[in-house]
């Protein structure tokens, strides 16, 4: 396939901001010069176009003439009942609806009779100049094979994909030879050479202290900066890996010639070593061709390893279905269209597919027909999730696409029967996809959910949009509440679909509720912008939760999943969990005692960088970036916060204040006299001058001084080099504006004096001046002190020696800090003389260009000092704003398959469900890869009490509902209900009752009831709930051997 078009136009990076560290900018500006025809905006239609409208697309033709019917009401969002009579097909009826999503999108309707002939003729017209063709509705054989071979002919890629009730189908041609330029999506390897042997293959190992290389044989790499046999420096070679910390480089001239060079006699130690991803050509077989050998097909559920031919199969059999009787399908429940369909599938198995489970295998046919016309708005955004990446991969040429055909399937929400009130409902048609399927009944109930959807970001509106087509909370019974602390702004927009540019500013979630209500008019929702934590327990209490259905978490940090996770368990409600990272999606389902909680299982936490490593000996650009977050949050921000605190204050409460600072009151006390005595600005020549000199300071003294005290040939007690393997030597920097760096291209020398003297000049409400010529002028005319080492500064070489200086007092020795302290605050200007003067704090924002400035030129310097390879603001921003890579693509699918399990707690399958029927979900849609398995039980903790086994998990609770009794009642309690001694009893970290207590203070509480126990020891009020949660060590009465016990759920109002 040929080389595909890039666009010329700047990337707007505010709004694709998360997007591009998914797709990386080459693939946006290739997706930028696309053009895409969108067939068919039923459900899945709707859900592919308005994911490439967000990725932004050049340009979406719709097409779609046939007018929208109830089915529809299930899954375009952009549908209302009043166009269910309308004339006009339904890609008119949605295109205004869908270009409001992304300015930057042409997206026009291309328009034709709404026959088959028609649309056929109508696409065959449109398909040149395109570079990709999506068919979403059910279309004839004989057409889609014609419409794939002239796509073939115009090296147009070809997605044909539609939904029938809970199956859904893929199929993806792109040709012969279809070019993909980066195969997994994973970010290259990157790792830091140890040594570098001058053999033939040359050897490498690299530093074990940094981790695996993760290379394979084949892969490519890159050196830089290798401090020896030089000549490898930038350049490229294929490896042969042999250790998880070796590899070798596969014999070539350059290998050979590098070995016998003198320079090289030592080899190489340190530098960096950078996987450089190969395009890969990828060979795909056309629809006909698929369609008689389908090949190995992509598994989306490897308990159903079975399911993909069937489907197949099934699919085949609507197809035949379709052409017999004018292209319509099965109507909903007509047994004799059905048993047709089986009929026509039975005679299609050439390969006994139907044989093994022939009854069960019927049955999910019968499911097929009834519901093939059904729409359901899980289903299409899962498939319009998968759908839509597949078309950004057809546009960018970005990750490897689906070969050929996967199927879909969501059984486990089907009854064993058709349901005998699977009807349409023409008083209220809007749920009429779903009624066909799980019946009125099962209706009635979504409509009665109360269901809190804790975050309205991505995930959030994803979830609101499915909710209100599915019913959630929309009868007198139901309702919805979502709470979210944040508003919207630009960054957001390229994935919280439910936002429009106008609503910058505004609150996330009662915009995101007005956007929902206006598709559903019936849905009762209620915003919030509270934090789900303790300190908003007053409006999220007990009744809150008792009233809920379930919970949905669409949150982006553990910290509030675990809280949320606690309270399902105290409540006993489900949750439904799910996460995004750029292609990769999780899904958790949470039942009740059927499957583990969220909190069963944790991933390790992060791992720190030692405070040695960023002072003193950075080696990653990682460093470098978090030292400059640092630094700009004490310079900043802190320093103006610690000399408003003096300004604030007497002196009375500020030595007061100071007091309490045992370890850093030395250090305040100069900061703030630099701040308001030595350092002060009064102009913006002042700022720049001072950035001038912090230059200096940084980037050559500091630098300086620590080759001082560490010289270049120093050797260590064990005879290595100082530096050497992790400790990079670095050295200092002269001053040049005009000076750009080799990696990202930024003049850091010139970027750092602008931004530092911005900041300090906002710090201290000086207004800026941005004429360059101006401040290159003032910047020659500062006088730059000579630099003179310093006798007798300690700086430790390791984490070990950092914390023995700071147990002795610091670099400085011992030393009066309290005199010292006294000294300066008599140098400091009284606040008085200072009345209404205060800085103002800089709170560091990713988003905001002049910190993004700062940081990266800041981080960028001091990589330089160290040999590091620099980072561009756009990487740097990721990395120091700790940013998570996002794209709507795989949100859509992650909610989709969410709402699939929201079915299961409603009860769609009208039987109790085991925990095989339940998914968990993890999904990947760059390789592409998606398995659905079963969740975890919960653990349990075996019990014997009164000589029958216990197995309680951490969904159990002792409930004791018996009011606010005394002590000693529920003392006796345990022995007459758990033939249990207490010999502890506590709540939360206070004691309130032991064996080994005080008597006298035991026989008091023990006529105390309980809540005013609590109260006396813990020497607070109660919150305002009814519970208490008590924690219990007892003794089986009989035995004398400790029973394990679930906490006590205590209800005293």
């Amino acid at each position: 396939m040929e080389e595909k078009p890039v666009a010329e136009g700047e990337v707007d990076e505010k709004l694709y901001s998360r997007q591009l560290y998914v797709m990386g900018h080459e693939a946006q500006r290739r997706m930028m010069s696309s053009r895409a025809l969108v067939v068919g905006l039923s459900g899945l239609g709707a859900e592919t176009a308005k994911n490439c409208i967000l990725a932004g697309l050049s340009e979406l033709i719709l097409l779609d003439p046939i007018p929208p019917t109830t089915f529809d009401l299930g899954g375009n969002f952009y549908l209302s009942e009043s166009d269910v009579n309308s004339p006009k097909g339904r890609a008119e009826l949605t295109r205004d609806k869908l270009a409001e999503l992304n300015p930057y999108v042409n997206v026009s309707t291309a328009q034709c009779s709404p026959d088959a002939n028609s649309i056929q003729e109508k696409i065959m017209s449109l398909i040149s100049g395109l570079s990709v063709v999506v068919i979403t509705i059910p279309l004839d054989n004989s057409t889609v094979i014609a419409i794939n071979e002239k796509c073939r002919e115009h090296n147009v890629s070809f997605i044909y994909s539609f939904t029938a009730g809970v199956f859904a189908k893929i199929f993806c041609d792109f040709g012969d030879a279809f070019v993909v330029s980066d195969k997994d999506g994973e970010i290259p390897a990157t790792a830091q050479v140890e040594s570098m042997l001058p053999t033939n293959p040359i050897v490498v190992k690299v530093l074990e202290d940094q981790g695996r290389h993760n290379l394979e044989t084949g892969d490519v790499v890159e050196f830089s900066r290798l401090d020896g046999m030089k000549a490898l420096n930038n350049t490229q070679h294929a490896v042969k890996v042999t250790g998880p910390y070796t590899f070798e480089l596969q014999p070539n001239d350059v290998n050979t010639a590098t070995a016998a060079d003198k320079e090289s006699e030592g080899g190489a130690t340190q530098g960096y070593i950078a996987q450089i991803k190969q395009p890969v050509s990828v060979e795909f077989k056309s629809y006909s061709e698929s369609l008689k050998n389908p090949g190995e097909m992509l598994m989306s559920d490897f308990a159903k390893f079975d399911r993909p031919p069937f489907l197949l199969l099934a699919f085949k059999a609507l197809a035949v279905y379709q052409s017999k009787h004018g292209g319509n399908l099965p109507p909903p429940g007509d047994s004799a269209s059905a048993k047709e369909f089986v009929e026509i599938a039975e005679s299609l198995d050439t390969e006994n597919l139907l044989k093994e489970g022939a009854e069960e295998k019927k049955k999910l046919l019968l499911h097929f027909a009834s519901g093939s016309q059904s729409i359901l708005s899980p289903m299409c955004a899962a498939l319009g999730g998968i759908v839509g990446q597949e078309v950004l991969k057809a546009c960018s040429g970005k990750f490897m696409p689906i070969k050929g055909f996967f199927f879909l399937d969501a059984t486990e929400c089907l009854p064993v029967d058709i349901p005998e009130d699977a009807a349409v409902d023409s008083c209220n048609p809007r749920y009429d996809s779903q009624r066909i399927v799980f019946g009125k009944s099962i209706q009635d109930k979504i409509c009665s959910l109360n269901y809190f959807l804790v975050g309205a970001g991505a995930i959030g509106c994803e979830m609101l949009k499915n909710w209100a087509l599915m019913g959630v909370g929309c009868n007198s019974s139901g309702h919805v509440y979502v709470t979210d602390m944040d508003t919207i702004e630009k960054s957001n927009l390229s994935r919280q679909f439910l936002f429009r540019s106008k609503d910058i500013g505004q609150l996330k979630s009662e915009t995101a509720s007005n956007a929902v209500k206006a598709m559903n008019p019936d849905m009762n929702i209620t915003g919030y912008a509270e934090k789900v934590g303790p300190s908003t327990e007053n409006v999220f209490g007990d009744e809150f939760f008792g009233s809920l259905s379930g919970v949905c978490t669409a949150l982006d940090n553990v910290e509030a999943r675990l809280y949320m996770d606690s309270k399902c368990l105290f409540y006993r409600l489900p949750m439904l969990e799910s996460g995004t990272l750029g292609t990769k999606g999780n899904t958790q389902v949470v039942i009740p005692h059927v499957t583990e909680n969220y909190g069963a299982t944790r991933d390790p936490p992060e791992k720190s960088i030692p405070v040695c490593t960023l002072k003193n000996f950075p080696n990653q650009i990682e460093h470098t970036l978090q030292w400059s977050r640092d630094f700009f949050e004490g310079v900043f921000k802190q320093s103006a916060e610690d000399t408003n605190a003096y300004l604030s204050s007497t002196d009375e409460e500020y030595r007061e204040a100071l007091a309490k600072q045992a370890n850093t009151k030395l250090e305040t006390l100069k900061t703030i006299k630099k701040m308001l005595n030595e350092d002060r600005p009064l102009s913006f020549e002042d700022c720049i001058v001072w950035a001038r000199l912090l230059f200096n300071d940084m980037f050559h003294n500091q630098i300086q001084q620590l080759l001082f005290n560490f010289p270049q040939d120093q050797i260590t007690s064990t005879g290595t080099k100082f530096w050497s393997g992790s400790k990079r030597c670095p050295k200092p920097l002269i001053f040049n504006p005009s000076e750009v760096c080799t990696d990202a291209q930024m003049r850091n020398h010139y970027d750092f004096i602008v931004a530092a003297a911005n900041l300090r000049a906002s710090l201290y409400g000086i207004k800026p001046v941005g004429d360059e010529a101006f401040i290159l002028s003032t910047i020659e005319n500062v006088m730059v002190p000579d630099f003179v080492a310093k006798e007798g500064v300690k700086i430790a070489a390791n984490d070990a020696e950092a914390k023995e200086m700071d147990s002795n007092g610091g670099a400085g020795g011992h030393m009066d800090v309290d005199n010292e302290c006294d000294l300066l605050l008599d140098e400091l200007p009284s606040p008085s003389s200072l009345a209404g003067f205060r800085l103002a704090p800089i709170e560091f924002d990713k988003d905001v260009d002049e910190h993004m400035l700062f940081v990266t030129a800041c981080s960028n310097l001091r990589a330089l000092n160290y040999g590091i390879p620099t980072a561009d603001t756009h990487k740097s921003r990721a990395i120091a704003g700790k940013i998570i890579p996002a794209i709507a693509t795989t949100t859509a699918l992650v909610t989709g398959l969410v709402c699939l399990e929201l079915y299961k707690t409603v009860g769609t399958a009208k039987r109790e469900l085991k925990i095989d029927a339940y998914k968990n979900g993890f999904v990947n849609l760059a390789i592409p890869f998606m398995t659905l398995s079963e969740p975890t039980g919960p653990a349990a903790t075996k019990a014997l009490v009164k000589g029958k086994e216990w197995n309680w998990t951490a969904w159990d609770s002792i409930d004791i509902n018996e009011g606010d009794i005394t002590l000693k009642e529920l003392m006796d309690y345990f022995v007459k209900e758990y033939n249990a001694e207490i010999s502890m009893l506590s709540s939360g970290v206070s004691i309130l009752y032991s064996f080994f207590a005080n008597k006298k203070k035991v026989a008091e509480r023990m006529a105390m009831p309980i809540s005013e126990v609590v109260k006396s020891v813990t020497k607070s009020d109660l919150p305002d709930n009814k519970f208490i949660i008590l924690e219990v060590i007892c003794n089986d009465c009989d035995t004398d051997e400790e029973l394990e016990l679930p906490y006590v759920r205590f209800c005293y109002r």
